[in-house]
């Protein structure tokens, strides 16, 4: 055996060793291709809340929300007229309501809901979920990954994600999320696919349902994404009763 020969062996053990670490799944890095898939880091959006009750009742709100880097969001009420120039902020795990006529605006928490039904603070404020979450454990489930995410804090509205992602789309079917106690509090389902242009294509559409709302269910619908730089004053409390100015 000549020496080239006697060295291949060797050096196909180092190719496969070299190549082991590309081989095994990346979970944080496809959150962070889910998460910009999702939304912008910095952008103004339109959309609908529908809260539905056991009985058929529903109640509908329309948001227009802007969101800025990692951690400054805020949502302005357009409808109903009972809510209209109701604005939340949102900086990090702070959260703000501002009422019109009313004074200082009043501290809120990421569990409550400004709006009832389902949906909470924390799903309608929402950061991107890499900002909030680290990926535990990734597999590998036919057309999905399934990423197991675990909260950075104790300040988060859930303790531990269950989120499946469409490989193709890389964006979610569907995000179960659980309490520390281990305890299903809600399923988020993410449906029809939609172009919102420059490039960003995902679920127009999310509906979630409890066990601990039985009978209820609610549903997010998006009507308009796009990217918008703003000034970081945008994301003050003295700026809540002026965000109207912004659309």
């Amino acid at each position: 055996m000549n020496a080239p020969t006697r060295l291949l062996p060797a050096f196909l053990l180092l190719l496969l060793t070299l190549a082991a670490p590309a081989l095994a799944l990346d979970g944080n890095a496809i959150l962070a291709k889910v998460d910009r898939n999702l939304q912008p880091q910095s952008y103004e959006m339109y959309r609908k809340l529908i809260n539905i009750e056991p009985d058929g009742a529903k109640k509908e709100f329309v948001l227009y929300s802007l969101k800025k880097g990692d951690d400054k969001v805020v949502a302005l009420f357009l409808s109903p007229a009972s809510e209209k120039g109701r604005a939340t902020l949102r900086l990090g795990d702070n959260m703000w309501l501002h009422i019109p006529n009313v004074g200082k605006p009043i501290r809120i928490t990421s569990l409550q809901s400004v709006v009832g039904g389902v949906f909470n603070n924390a799903d309608i404020l929402r950061l991107d979920y890499a900002t909030e979450y680290s990926v535990e454990k990734t597999v590998e489930q036919g057309e999905n990954y399934l990423l197991t995410l675990k909260a950075k804090s104790g300040a988060v509205a859930y303790d531990t994600i269950e989120m499946l992602v469409n490989k193709k789309a890389l964006v979610p079917t569907s995000v179960a999320c659980y309490a520390v106690s281990g305890m299903l509090i809600k399923t988020l389902h993410y449906k029809e696919l939609k172009d919102f242009g420059d490039g960003l294509k995902r679920p127009s559409v999310i509906e979630t349902d409890s066990p601990l709302y039985k009978g209820y269910k609610s549903v997010m619908i998006y009507a308009k994404i796009r990217k918008k730089e703003m000034a970081d004053e945008v994301f003050t409390l003295n700026a809540l009763p002026r965000i109207e100015e912004l659309r």
